[in-house]
């Protein structure tokens, strides 16, 4: 039976133990897109406290994809470079580095939380893009525009070389964001997309571009190491037509003959009227254990995992094969080894040298 430090092999790379820190905005890039001592520190302090895999934040795949100007990006060698040091660091600890490609499409050009989120007007803003031109409704909802075949290409084009450069800055899993209403959940998701062509329409259609850019991602992506793609999981918007537990089945019985090796289940953030059920613990869990239960394919489950117990639960269970934690990873860089220790298996922590007085 597998448990939380069981390791992990997904092509040809061995993840030390089932916990992975979730990919987390840090609003922290200045200049644009590029990595931080900040992010050194951030991403560095999550492997010394043992996590099997590291993920960094939303990567944009081109500029207009940021979700804030302060968004991380990977569209250049320099932002590769400035990354390098990173996946260095997090693999000298013996963590796995991974890094999310994402595009914010209509949720684009906004604000930090910190700042209020609303939407940036002006010469510090840019124009958003998506599957139509319906903007995110922001009380003052920027303009924004419709992508058309040449767009599309020149976003399945961002992504496969975002890849290349992910892979040239040293990481080793390359994750898929197609979740939390960024542009590839608008495309799938019929709360969004109105589209009339090959894109739009029935389930083929509207999941067409998240297929495209998972398949062009792995085509550069090396053969031994892993792809995941996050997908929300359902829109939270049962009162009209939206995406469903049931098309996440199928669409991640698609992504897996493409090539995708796990299936991040997330849920939500296609729209603000979303109502969300009761979010205590473990509340996405099951949407994660209903696409394991049908597909020949790994899946991570993430939402409010903040316990020992609780992460150990979701893979001794079967219900998950990763246990991705977000928030509790801000509160405690070292979930992992307390995890370890908490759970008796303190023989199987990877407690470095200069901390081990302090286990």
């Amino acid at each position: 039976m597998s448990d939380l430090f069981t390791p992990l092999s997904l092509r040809g790379t061995e993840i030390p133990n089932r916990v992975m820190v979730s990919p987390m905005c840090q609003y922290s890039c200045q200049p644009v897109g590029l990595a931080t001592e900040w992010h050194r520190v951030h991403l560095g302090s999550r492997a010394v406290g043992g996590a099997g895999i590291v993920m960094s934040e939303a990567a944009a795949v081109e500029p207009r994809g940021r979700i804030s100007p302060n968004d991380l990006g990977i569209w250049s060698r320099a932002h590769a470079d400035a990354l390098a040091p990173i996946t260095g660091f997090v693999r000298s600890q013996g963590s796995v580095p991974a890094i999310q490609l994402a595009h914010a499409g209509r949720k684009a050009s906004t604000y930090p939380p910190a700042d209020g989120y609303g939407p940036v007007h002006g010469d510090d803003g840019w124009t958003p893009v998506g599957p139509t031109d319906e903007p995110w409704p922001h009380d003052e909802p920027l303009a924004t525009e419709a992508l058309d075949q040449a767009g599309i290409e020149g976003v399945i084009d961002a992504f496969r070389e975002a890849a290349e450069f992910a892979l040239e800055a040293g990481f080793e899993i390359a994750e898929v964001h197609g979740a939390h209403g960024y542009l590839l959940h608008e495309f799938y998701s019929p709360v969004t997309n109105a589209r009339e062509d090959d894109y739009g329409g029935d389930f083929g259609g509207r999941t067409r571009l998240v297929r495209e850019v998972t398949a062009a991602v792995r085509e550069v992506w090396p053969d031994e190491k892993p792809v995941f793609v996050r997908l929300s999981a359902t829109d939270w918007l049962p009162d009209r037509e939206s995406w469903t537990v049931d098309d996440t089945v199928r669409l991640a019985g698609d992504l897996a003959e493409i090539g995708a090796d796990l299936i991040d289940v997330s849920a939500g953030g296609v729209h603000p009227d979303q109502g969300l059920p009761d979010t205590g613990p473990h509340y996405q869990t099951p949407l994660a254990e209903a696409v394991r239960e049908a597909n020949d394919v790994a899946v991570g489950a993430v939402g409010k995992i903040t316990t020992p117990e609780g992460a150990d639960e979701v893979i001794r269970n079967g219900r998950a094969d990763l246990a991705i934690v977000g928030r509790e990873h801000l509160r405690d860089p070292y979930f992992t080894l307390h995890a370890a220790d908490a759970l008796g298996r303190m023989d199987d922590a990877r407690v470095p040298v200069q901390y081990r007085r302090g286990f």
